[in-house]
């Protein structure tokens, strides 16, 4: 329940931060002004007492996350990824919140799976070991299936798991509302729409039968694509709190030591995991949004093996022309088309000044084209960012956080294998092929194609459309109108004409 006893949960936030050390690293990272560091420390002392103690044993920032609850946890997997925002040694530290956390009992687990599937574990698995990664919604175990021997990997839901992510939403809820109020100017960010985009997809992976599905979908997508593996799911033996997967057989994208000595390319595999979630983005609208070093895997042949489906991005084709376009456009340094883009698809109001956009762009990528990740302090970057969307009025746009959240991750994640990696060379061919397969001459033909079959299906009603146009345009209406009735009826039926003269130059075209 969302209200002002939320004020506790956000008090003993900053009072676990400062308990168990993770401030003063927070506060360092930030290199935050000695004012700012004064007032924080200063609260969060007053506060301690209320502070979760978290595991002694775990650094400071890990073990204030890990303390807080699974929402904290989540926050700190995406910056794990990052370690030229929060620097390499936290980032080493929070990648433990991937899938080294505390795992509950393996006879909790089993008797999930009895009270899930309505028949004890050991009469579904000859073998269910103990588990094998433990994150914040759920633990996997390495199980063998007795009705035909496949080695699967059997996902298990915490307990009262709900409870716990939905008590941290509501906070997170309050606190967006609490900057509205106190920052009008913040409104333009769309705190509470973020918060409720996060709240929709953690509901979504807390039902497994949702990340089984997803698992399938995305398996038939990626089934042709060279040099990536997805496991299958067993439909038969997963319920909403338990999936059984099959088991995906590799070392862990994030250890750098194991993949050298396993004599694997870190380069081609930095370059391979950007173009994936590209060619997955644009090619398919459909992505996999969780794409950190704990949900990935390299198999003994060099494949990349994806798993955890929970957290799945899906974008329209009007999305992707768009950010296909505007990538393009950076790619190839036309600033002016970048900004164009960005006035027709609405994320700049239309009352501002092109040109200037376009000239706010250019000191964006001019500083950093060219250069490998090395060379680019993405915190700046970000920063600039934030103070050009703030100066044009961008707003937030919810339906692209999940495909920005997950560039900002994957790209961190080539980052960690390759330091000098050139984003914006690995991008283009992606994003080339995209462009010429869907904004060409070909691609309008297809669209016309596409609009005349939908209206195909409505051929057998047009002479009664028409009739019913005829028969309305001769009656004079009942009372002054300021549009006549028969007027829409008579565009559909002009649309309709029009699209089947579009479909017949399209199968000239094409054929």
């Amino acid at each position: 329940m969302r209200g002002p006893h939320n004020i506790w949960r956000l008090i003993r936030t900053a009072a676990t931060f400062e308990r168990t050390g993770a401030l003063g690293v927070v506060l360092n990272e930030m290199d935050a002004p000695t004012s700012i560091r004064v007032v924080v420390r200063l609260f969060g002392w007053t506060m301690r007492w209320a502070g979760l103690k978290g595991d002694p044993n775990m650094p400071p920032v890990t073990r204030a996350l890990n303390a807080l609850g699974p929402a904290y946890i989540k926050f700190g997997q995406v910056l794990s990824t990052r370690p030229d925002l929060v620097g390499g040694d936290l980032a080493t530290q929070l990648r433990v919140l991937q899938d080294k956390l505390p795992p509950f009992p393996t006879d909790v687990a089993k008797a999930t799976v009895e009270e899930e599937l309505g028949k004890p574990a050991d009469n579904i698995y000859s073998e269910f070991s103990d588990a094998v990664a433990a994150a914040s919604i759920a633990q996997v175990h390495h199980a063998r299936l007795i009705s035909t021997g496949e080695e699967v990997a059997v996902k298990v839901l915490r307990p009262n798991i709900e409870r716990a992510f939905r008590k941290d939403i509501d906070a997170f809820y309050f606190a967006a509302s609490v900057i509205e109020f106190l920052s009008p100017s913040s409104r333009r960010l769309r705190p509470r729409d973020v918060i409720e985009h996060f709240d929709h997809g953690v509901m979504s992976e807390l039902d497994l039968r949702s990340e089984a599905s997803a698992a399938s979908e995305f398996f038939e997508n990626t089934k042709n694509d060279e040099k990536f593996q997805v496991p299958l799911a067993n439909w038969e033996f997963s319920s909403r709190r338990v999936m059984t997967l099959g088991w995906a057989d590799g070392l862990p994208l994030g250890d750098n030591d194991a993949l050298d000595a396993a004599g694997h390319d870190r380069v081609a595999l930095a370059q391979r995991v950007l173009q994936l979630f590209l060619s997955h983005a644009l090619r398919d609208g459909y992505f996999h949004a969780d794409m950190h070093q704990g949900n990935m895997k390299v198999a003994a042949n060099g494949d990349i093996i994806a798993y955890d489906f929970g957290i799945m991005g899906r974008i329209d084709e009007y999305t992707r022309r768009v950010y296909a376009e505007i990538l393009i456009g950076f790619i190839r340094r036309d600033y002016k088309r970048v900004a164009e883009v960005h006035f027709e698809a609405g994320y700049v109001p239309a009352d501002r000044d092109v040109d200037e956009f376009a000239s706010a762009l250019r000191a964006v990528g001019e500083p950093i084209f060219g250069m490998d990740a090395s060379q680019i302090s993405m915190g700046r970057l970000f920063h600039y960012l934030f103070e050009v969307t703030e100066r044009f009025g961008m707003e937030t746009r919810t339906e692209l956080i999940l495909l920005q959240r997950t560039m900002v991750v994957v790209e961190g994640v080539a980052r960690s294998l390759d330091p000098y990696i050139n984003i914006w060379e690995v991008a283009h061919p992606v994003v080339e092929d995209y462009i010429k397969s869907n904004l060409g001459p070909r691609a309008m033909m297809r669209d016309l194609l596409k609009t005349a079959r939908v209206l195909a299906r409505f051929g057998p009603e047009l002479p009664k459309m028409a009739e019913a146009a005829l028969i309305h345009h001769s009656q004079p209406p009942a009372k002054p109108q300021t549009t006549s009735p028969w007027r829409p009826a008579m565009y559909i039926l002009l649309g309709a004409v029009t699209a089947w003269t579009g479909f017949l130059l399209a199968l000239a075209v094409l054929s």
